[in-house]
């Protein structure tokens, strides 16, 4: 039984200030890898001063039992948020380590593989959404508010910049490359000036025209999602939905808060549209008031928020007996594409997987050895055991990038 004798994490602050990455070390020799988003320095604290009095020593491949046991920890101290991505961090880890044992991709070991690719669609962030661009020896900078939409500049894969001043462009550019489907926020520069209580007519219109831009050029040819970052509160989530009828879009992702299930099923309703909800749900619990409520189209889940594979491949099976459809968030680290990925491999439920085409071109090799292989007809499968994919060495490195280590 192969046992866990290390737990390395580091914050890639000078690549992806909010992304923190995790290895977990083996007397067998295998590393199993995994990441979380925001804030890292916390969630650090959560594996190596308490999670790893659990795991150093312990059988590498309990994973049910690891998960288990940290979840039932975490819940008397209330419904954990960097508990939850800590434990996600972890049990991807897990996972990776118990594919390596068995020879197997991840996605065998959930029952096998349903499809030979997996549908996807492009985030409109640019290389610099979530991540930052230091110069060599520059000190780290603060990284920002989370989930704060930003909307980049002018350049290559600038997307988000693209989605407001260039938007007929940039979908006919998507669509040379095979990709159907994009998502983009085009309400929340109203928000950042004005805030959420209200949204006018003129703010209304003016985060249409990118939207019609797109209709205008490429018809229906392409599927727009709207994110909404959460910023809105009912009367102006109303007020735009209404808007959004002529654009017909594949679904309203955080246009409103997901803090009651109750007013999201109102929401739904009154808009007439479909509804995503959403990766600020943490655990069965509360994608289950959602699905009691009728208040969702789409369930979204991030499996390194969501409490790992384990816990995600669960709420996709719950939605299941609710005949409602999965859809796998990623706008943060690679493993979290990767473990997404997997899920969708393994489960008919899935039906698209979020990419963002400006991180995967720009910054992933400085993270990951193998990359995902992104086609016309969808993501390859990952191949190889566990994750198929591994974090790259020279990020561990003592007294760089906030390196912890915790040992049995």
């Amino acid at each position: 039984m192969p046992r866990i004798t290390a737990i390395e994490t580091v914050i890639p602050w000078d690549i992806m200030p909010n992304l923190l990455l995790v290895r977990l070390h083996t007397d067998a020799g295998w590393s199993g890898c995994g990441e979380t988003y925001y804030t890292p320095h916390a969630v650090a604290a959560l594996i190596h001063d308490w999670m790893a009095e659990r795991l150093l020593g312990a059988d590498a491949l309990a994973v049910e039992s690891h998960w288990r046991f940290l979840y039932e920890r975490c819940t008397p101290f209330g419904h954990p948020g960097a508990e939850m991505r800590a434990l996600s961090a972890l049990d991807v880890a897990l996972w990776d380590l118990l594919g390596q044992a068995c020879g197997q991709p991840v996605y065998r070991l959930l029952g096998g593989p349903v499809r030979e690719r997996i549908p996807y669609y492009n985030t409109c962030g640019g290389p610099g959404y979530g991540a930052r661009e230091t110069p060599p020896g520059a000190p780290p900078r603060h990284p920002g508010w989370p989930g704060y939409g930003d909307f980049g500049h002018a350049g290559p894969l600038q997307d988000n910049w693209s989605s407001q001043h260039a938007a007929g462009d940039l979908a006919e550019e998507l669509l040379s490359e095979g990709i159907s489907m994009l998502k983009m926020w085009p309400f929340d520069r109203a928000a950042h000036q004005q805030g959420g209580l209200h949204i006018s007519h003129r703010d209304v219109e003016a985060a249409m025209r990118p939207l019609r831009e797109i209709r205008d050029r490429v018809g229906m040819d392409i599927e727009i999602a709207i994110e909404g970052h959460a910023f809105f509160q009912l009367p102006a989530a109303l007020r735009i939905a209404e808007a959004l009828q002529e654009i017909r879009p594949i679904w309203l992702e955080d246009v409103l808060r997901v803090d009651h299930a109750g007013t999201l099923a109102d929401f739904r309703e009154k808009s007439g549209l479909p509804i995503a909800a959403s990766e600020m749900l943490l655990g069965r619990k509360e994608y289950l008031s959602v699905l009691q409520a009728r208040a969702a189209d789409y369930v979204m889940i991030d499996p390194t928020w969501n409490g790992g594979i384990s816990e995600t491949r669960r709420v996709v099976d719950l939605a299941q007996a609710y005949n409602i459809p999965a859809t796998m968030h990623d706008c943060t680290g690679p493993l979290t594409l990767f473990s997404g990925l997997h899920i969708a491999a393994s489960s008919t439920q899935v039906v698209f997987q979020e990419t963002v085409r400006a991180h995967i071109r720009t910054f992933y090799e400085r993270l990951i050895e193998t990359q995902p292989v992104l086609g016309r007809e969808g993501i390859h499968l990952p191949e190889g055991p566990g994750l198929g994919t591994r974090l790259r060495d020279d990020l561990f490195q003592p007294g760089q990038r906030e390196y912890r280590r915790s040992q049995f």
